[in-house]
């Protein structure tokens, strides 16, 4: 897969509005003063309010992230809530299986100032306020994510590593397996899940950001897609769908890349061309909001066509 070729014939269809970028803008978080706040959850509803969860960051620091629960406040305005958990976390994702939230993230354990190794961490619960840690990931296994099946919940892995790029070529893959209850849920299960076929080339790696039941039964998965290109790390917003039981990625495409969101200074100069992929929201309109984290700073929102059209309406 040329993702060179794929990202430039993308932005140039986006000048050229044949891939319309309908709404550009910057998502804003007050209550945090001095941080930064990005790479964030899609914002959801709970108990009548709207939420989302935020990874919450000095900017000159990587060393030290949580995940802090935001409220919204106005268009594209999140105020953190107060007297909440503070997540010793980054990279926030939600999934609603059944009457529970469950959410996520990566949890880094550090040894002498270093990076010694990181999991998912997996809370549950119906109160946001009182979320209950029931589960890990694999040791050095990041973005992890559950989607509700209805009579089964879907498990998406993201195994990285020189194993995997002697098996595979690419730098990491994408698992996929099937649990009855998130009971189930552990590291042996995710760490076993079968590769889905059809995803990243040599040097190549990605992930499973967001993933959607939709109504013919696949499986709508909103992730990234990177590669390293002239010294830059290259995130994109990708989407494609799977089918459950063969595990076949098809109508993979890009639908954001760094550019189609406003401007904004990189954490470092090597992510000015990183678009972190949060997923999407469905609008009233029929189109999605996209969110994504932008160069581990800041976070924004596009508003696009809805991915998925071919496969119908999300479940």
């Amino acid at each position: 897969m040329d993702l060179i070729k794929m990202k430039s014939d993308f932005e140039k269809s986006v000048v050229e509005q044949a891939y319309p970028v309908y709404e550009s803008t910057k998502v804003k978080f007050f209550g945090v003063d001095g941080f930064d706040v990005y790479n964030c959850s899609i914002p959801f509803s709970w108990n009548g309010c709207e939420f989302i969860f935020g990874r919450v960051e000095k900017r000159k620091d990587w060393a030290r992230s949580w995940v802090r629960l935001f409220e919204n406040t106005g268009k594209d305005c999140w105020s953190l809530v107060p007297d909440t958990m503070i997540y010793p976390l980054e990279d926030p994702y939600i999934a609603i299986i059944g009457n529970e939230l469950t959410f996520g993230g990566t949890h880094v354990r550090m040894s002498s100032g270093k990076v010694e190794t990181y999991c998912c961490y997996f809370y549950r619960g119906t109160d946001i306020h009182d979320m209950t840690y029931f589960t890990s990931g694999p040791v050095r296994m990041k973005d992890v994510r559950l989607v509700d099946l209805g009579n089964k919940i879907g498990v998406f892995s993201r195994p990285r590593g020189e194993y995997i790029r002697k098996e595979y070529g690419s730098e990491a893959i994408i698992g996929y397996t099937e649990i009855s209850t998130l009971d189930e849920l552990d590291s042996h299960i995710i760490k076993g899940a079968p590769a889905v076929s059809g995803l990243f080339g040599r040097d190549q790696w990605g992930g499973c950001n967001q993933a959607y039941l939709l109504e013919d039964g696949m499986i709508g998965v909103i992730g990234h897609v990177s590669f390293v290109d002239s010294g830059l790390d290259v995130y994109m917003n990708m989407s494609f769908v799977m089918d459950r039981k063969t595990r076949q990625a098809v109508d993979l495409k890009i639908i954001g890349t760094r550019k189609c969101y406003p401007d904004g200074p990189p954490k470092k100069p090597y992510l000015k061309d990183c678009a972190f992929t949060g997923g999407i929201v469905m609008r009233e309109d029929g189109k999605v909001d996209l969110y994504s984290g932008l160069g581990d700073v800041e976070a924004g929102r596009i508003v696009v066509d809805y991915p998925f059209k071919e496969h119908g309406k999300i479940v």
